[in-house]
């Protein structure tokens, strides 16, 4: 395990933070009934302090829904008001009762078996869990040549922005604590969208991006945790590597701004110098 310097207030919610955790997991679907026949089983029974399973729909023209009430009857289940995976996370973060909360894509590319290891990571001292197929111990059967080669770009980038050591910044598997969730500051996800079907900024596959960015501006512990991404089971990916790529870099940019913007205010407020980055990244092996 590689450490790096450590934040106090990565600490300031351990005293009041269970040692077991209830575990609410967000599952965001977009016509993926086929898959939620193989996944959604296999999910109460991934850790015993799964509290509760969040199913967000984001329209789905096939029978999605109705699976995922067959499959699991005890799942809540919610449809989103605009589309975009970022919407539906934001949908199902604001429902969440639990003490921890795990992003969980519903495509069978997410292992249900790590999930004790991104809790374990969680109830040893993060804030954030962060999957990485990158680290020792991670892997993938499904990363192409264009994706990979794209994620150690946006990684350089973000890295030299925050000041962070992520070796898998574009993974959508991880975990962080619900008592965190301010954090994010994520937009009003229950508002319509603009008339002509543009996907308001924050709503699409950047959502991943701009988490890992607030918590690494947030200067609270990040832990990478060891993912072996398996093979979509089913149906084709919603992902767009070249078209999301270029939204996921405008994300670092962005958050990289807000993040200055927001020491800024804080440095002149205290009449003192704020450093704008944060090395507050442990990698966990397997």
């Amino acid at each position: 395990m590689t450490a790096h310097r450590r934040s106090d207030s990565a600490y300031r919610h351990k005293a009041v933070r269970p040692s077991d955790p209830r575990i609410s997991i967000v599952v965001p679907t977009l016509n993926e009934a086929r898959n939620l026949e193989v996944v959604l089983p296999e999910l109460p029974h991934a850790h015993p302090g799964v509290h509760e399973i969040i199913v967000v729909d984001g329209g789905s023209v096939d029978d999605t829904v109705e699976t995922a009430r067959r499959i699991l009857p005890e799942a809540r289940i919610l449809t989103q008001a605009r589309r975009g995976k970022g919407n539906a996370m934001a949908t199902g973060f604001a429902e969440v009762t639990g003490d921890i909360v795990v992003m969980f894509d519903a495509d069978g590319s997410a292992d249900p078996a790590e999930i004790p290891s991104f809790v374990k990571a969680l109830t040893d001292g993060a804030d954030f869990a962060k999957g990485s197929r990158f680290c020792v111990g991670g892997g993938s059967a499904d990363i192409t040549l264009i994706r990979g080669t794209g994620n150690k770009f946006l990684n350089t980038v973000m890295n030299k922005s925050f000041g962070t050591a992520f070796s898998d910044l574009c993974y959508g598997y991880n975990a962080f604590w619900a008592d965190m969730l301010h954090v994010l500051d994520l937009p009003e996800h229950t508002g319509s969208g603009p008339a002509d079907g543009a996907m308001l900024w924050g709503d699409g596959f950047e959502i991943e991006t701009v988490i890992a960015c607030r918590f690494a501006a947030s200067q609270g512990l990040i832990a990478e945790v060891p993912s072996v991404e398996r093979e979509r089971i089913f149906g084709d990916s919603n992902l767009h590597a070249v078209s999301d790529g270029f939204r996921v870099l405008r994300t670092v940019r962005t958050e990289w701004q807000r993040a200055r913007d927001g020491l800024a205010v804080l440095a002149r407020s205290a009449e003192t110098r704020v450093n704008p980055t944060a090395d507050n990244v442990v990698r966990i092996a397997s």
